[in-house]
């Protein structure tokens, strides 16, 4: 009987060492992600780079490709939300779906278009040019680390972006900035 009650302390014990070594491990995955954050800039703008973000692509539905950002927000307020594109052609973005964007509770999507077109951009090289498009304004309400998601078929996954020599792409979104218009 006592051997029976010592092998069960012992197994409970073990249980206990393992389920707590298992929970710090969650703890450092959220330190890391808490690390490559990107942080808010002193006037409230918050630049969002295709190329920073971790991103997911779906080669069979590319409708789902997805960009996430972890951003620590320091300044709430309503934001103007701006999509850069590279774009070949300057007339039409050619954009199969809208693009959707997830902020904490708030969703925010629109069809891109070209509201403005910039010939000598260095964020892009020949033969794109960049194209901004306003996708409307949302509001953010609280501060603090949140996760900024990004859907759309022109996410393209990193060899297509910097293949210069691709010619089958006419756009590729390259960045999303919002900027702080009232606190």
């Amino acid at each position: 009987m006592r051997i029976n009650i010592f092998v069960w302390i012992i197994f409970i014990g073990v249980t206990i060492f393992y389920s707590c070594d298992n929970a710090v491990k969650p703890t450092e995955n959220k330190k890391n992600r808490a690390e490559n954050k990107i942080l808010q800039q002193e006037d409230g703008t918050i630049s969002l780079k295709v190329d920073k973000a971790e991103c997911y692509h779906d080669m069979v539905n590319p409708s789902s490709n997805t960009a996430e950002w972890n951003v620590f927000v320091s300044k709430s307020g309503r934001f103007n939300v701006w999509l850069s594109s590279a774009t070949k052609d300057t007339t039409d973005l050619q954009y199969q779906n809208s693009v959707r964007l997830n902020i904490l509770d708030n969703r925010l999507e629109s069809r891109p278009e070209c509201d403005k077109i910039f010939l000598n951009s260095s964020d892009v090289s020949y033969p794109y040019f960049r194209a901004d498009s306003f996708m409307g304004s949302l509001y953010i309400q609280d501060t603090g680390l949140c996760n900024i998601q990004l859907i759309s078929d022109k996410i393209l996954p990193q060899d297509s972006r910097n293949d210069k020599s691709s010619v089958s792409e006419n756009t590729k979104l390259i960045s999303v900035l919002l900027t702080l218009i009232s606190p």
